[in-house]
């Protein structure tokens, strides 16, 4: 804006220049033609100017060699004012022959002259003032100042109003941010509820995308506190769960080590030595039960990191035959059902752990199913694959736990009834077991119809790992 300014000035003040020049010559023309006569009769510029009215603002001046010059200059009030000597000094020192040039003369003025010899002897000068060009050109100057001022403060506003406009989202992001940091988020049941609001996260526009990022990182937040808040509560369940299962065969074995006590301090006659034997029975059963559930918690342990594998080749045909031999005598009211192809199915893995897999399923279904249930387990092969499928025609599994079946600590039965709570191990063993030989284990439920599918590779991708 300053630079048009200046330049449509000086372009204004060439054209102005040009105009005052054209006029000067014209003037110049026709005084020259005018005053011939009063120059020839001796007359100075005064008496020319009082003779030959001129515009306001003009200066003549008469140069007849070998005389002094004289000059005059006709007032805005139509008054001619005689130069001095020395103002006349200031016009002769460039008193041209041609022109035109500008002369500025004290307490007069600046102007444009011109000369032009009236005869041998005779030179006349004539001088337009340039006040009126100056007074436009600082008039144009204002106005672009002016201009300039007011558009650079409209311009500065609407740049604030524009730039305010365009971070409003980044101030709702930093808002939401700054009301979430206060929350705390280390205890406790957490919801996030606050999120950037729609209008400031449009993905179209890069600020928008910031508040869509921040809206999905708190989504994500959220996820993983509700997550951790359901860890939390089964781990206090599994806690209360290992408690009693742990509770019961301590009183046990304590009960029982109290009675052979006793016993023995009574006598050690035959009868004293069945309760001993009967206690120590008592006391042993108790003792596998709770090292089959210190076992199962070593074992998750160590799965997670990485250990417990010893890799051979395992006929999971076989596995599964063995596997329903075992659950028969445990599962008398249930049907059992073995249905494999006639050639087996050899996969390389734990041999131990794969047998684990096969028997914690079959027990889950026989704990959880009525009796009369049939219960098949199925041996195929499938694109490269050993699958390894579970099926029982029980009432399903509730959909409300069907999203954590395998995560630790759940459990179907809320209850710790040994018959059918269970600890919550179960499941997440198998699934431990299958993602450590690199397989992927699903399941498809509806009532009369659930399925258990372990998909499990030939051989691993890399046996030494």
């Amino acid at each position: 804006m300053v630079l048009v300014g200046v330049a449509t000035s000086a372009i204004l003040g060439n054209v102005l220049e040009a105009g005052l020049s054209e006029q000067l010559k014209s003037q110049v023309d026709r005084t020259a033609s005018m005053t011939r006569q009063f120059i020839a009769q001796g007359m100075s510029a005064e008496q020319i100017l009082e003779q030959m009215p001129m515009q306001a603002g003009t200066l003549f001046a008469v140069q007849t060699l070998p005389n002094m010059p004289t000059a005059a200059v006709t007032l805005d009030d139509g008054t001619v004012l005689a130069l001095t000597d020395e103002q006349i000094g200031q016009l002769t020192e460039d008193i041209p022959e041609q022109g035109p040039i500008v002369v500025s003369i004290d307490d007069i003025g600046t102007y444009r002259i011109e000369g032009q010899p009236v005869s041998g002897q005779s030179i006349v000068v004539v001088g337009l003032s340039r006040d009126d060009v100056a007074t436009t050109i600082t008039r144009m100057l204002t106005t672009i100042a002016l201009l300039t001022a007011g558009g650079l403060i409209l311009l500065a506003a609407a740049t604030a109003w524009t730039i305010r406009a365009g971070l409003a989202p980044l101030r709702a992001v930093a808002d939401t941010a700054e009301r979430v940091s206060r929350m705390p988020l280390d205890q406790g049941e957490v919801s996030i509820s606050e999120r950037v609001p729609a209008r400031q996260a449009d993905p179209r526009t890069e600020v928008g995308r910031v508040g869509e990022a921040l809206n999905t990182l708190l989504d994500h937040v959220g996820v993983s506190l509700a997550a951790r808040q359901r860890n939390e509560e089964r781990m206090r369940a599994f806690v209360a769960d290992a408690s009693h299962e742990l509770r019961t065969p301590l009183a046990s074995i304590r009960g029982y080590s109290e009675l052979s006590l006793k016993a023995l301090d009574r006598d050690h006659g035959p009868s004293t030595m069945q309760t001993t034997e009967a206690s120590l029975e008592r006391i042993q059963a108790q003792s596998l039960r709770m090292t089959s559930l210190v076992e199962d918690l070593l074992l998750l342990a160590r799965l997670d990191e990485g250990q417990e594998l010893v890799y051979g080749t395992v006929d999971l045909t076989r596995l599964a035959i063995d596997a329903v031999a075992d659950a028969r005598p445990t599962g008398p009211d249930h049907t059992w059902v073995i249905d494999v192809d006639d050639e087996p199915v050899l996969i390389a893995g734990d041999a131990g752990r794969l047998y684990q897999i096969a028997a914690n399923l079959l027990a889950n279904a026989r704990t959880h199913t009525p009796a009369g249930t049939t219960v098949t387990i199925g041996v195929t092969r499938d694109d490269g694959n050993a699958v390894l499928r579970v099926h029982d025609d029980g009432p399903g599994i509730d959909p409300a736990i069907k999203d954590e079946l395998f995560e630790r600590f759940s459990r179907a039965d809320r209850s710790r009834a040994r018959q059918t709570g269970g600890t919550g191990l179960g499941l997440s063993i198998v699934r431990a077991i299958v993602d450590a030989h690199g397989g992927a284990i699903t399941v498809d439920s509806a009532p009369g119809d659930t399925t258990f599918e372990v998909r499990l590779p030939a051989r691993p991708a890399d046996p030494a790992a």
